[in-house]
C-alpha cells in the first residue's frame, strides 16, 4: 500500500467491526468529497427482489432462501452460514465476483474524486487491501459493538456475537491499519473532527 513521494491518495479502504461506527465515518468522508463504494450496500442490492445474485443463490441453497417478497431471506441465509463454514464459502463464491464487478463500475464513475471503499471484510481479503492506498479502521470495544447493534437492529446478543465471530479480531484489524479511529467515547462532533483531520493529512484539502 505504499505511495510514491508526493503522490495524492486516491483510494481509502474503510473497515471496522459491526457496530463500530464505520457507516457514520463513511458519511463524513463523503461530505468531505469522497466517492463512496459501499460493498454491503452492493450486496444488498444484488439480493433484493430481481437482484442479479438471486437465481444462483436459489440454485445453490434452495427455494427457501428466497422470501415471500422475492428477496433473499436474510435470516434463513444467516442461520445457514453461521452453522456451516462450507456454506459461507459457497455464498461468498456467488456474491464476491458480482460485488467486485459492481464496485469497479462505481469506482470508474468517481472521476477525480477520492474513492472510499467501505468493506467490512477488508482486512480478511488481500484482494481489497491491494486495491487501496490507505486503510482506515474504526474500532470500539466488543461490548459496545453488541449494545449498539442490539439497540439499532433489535438483534439478540447471540446474533450479534455470531456476526462478530465471523469478522477479523479487533487486534488484526488495527494491525493492518494506516490509521485507527477509536470510537468508544467520542461525541459525534469529535468523530467528525477526527475524520476531517485525517482527510486533510491524507488528501490535503
Amino acid at each position: 500500500m505504499g505511495l510514491a513521494p508526493g503522490r495524492r491518495i486516491r483510494r481509502i479502504g474503510l473497515t471496522g467491526g459491526i457496530g463500530s461506527g464505520k457507516s457514520t465515518v463513511a458519511r463524513h468522508l463523503v461530505a468531505l468529497g469522497g466517492h463512496l463504494v459501499d460493498t454491503d450496500a452492493i450486496a444488498r442490492s444484488l439480493t433484493l427482489a430481481g437482484g442479479a445474485a438471486l437465481p444462483e443463490l436459489q440454485r445453490a441453497f434452495g427455494a427457501d432462501v428466497i422470501g415471500t417478497d422475492g428477496a433473499l431471506n436474510r435470516d434463513r441465509m444467516r442461520s445457514l452460514v453461521f452453522g456451516d463454514p462450507a456454506i459461507k464459502r459457497q455464498l461468498e463464491a456467488v456474491l464476491h465476483p458480482l460485488i467486485g464487478q459492481e464496485a469497479r463500475r462505481q469506482a470508474e464513475a468517481a472521476g477525480e474524486a477520492v474513492i472510499v471503499y467501505d468493506v467490512p471484510l477488508l482486512v480478511e481479503s488481500s484482494h481489497w487491501r491491494q486495491r487501496v492506498d490507505r486503510v482506515l479502521v474504526v474500532d470500539c470495544p466488543e461490548s459496545l459493538q453488541v449494545s449498539r447493534v442490539m439497540q439499532r437492529s433489535g438483534w439478540t446478543e447471540a446474533a450479534v456475537q455470531a456476526v462478530i465471530a465471523q469478522q477479523a479480531p479487533r487486534a488484526k484489524r488495527r494491525a493492518a491499519a494506516d490509521a485507527v479511529i477509536h470510537n468508544e467515547a467520542l461525541t459525534l462532533e469529535q468523530l467528525a473532527q477526527q475524520v476531517a483531520e485525517l482527510w486533510v493529512a491524507w488528501v490535503g484539502n
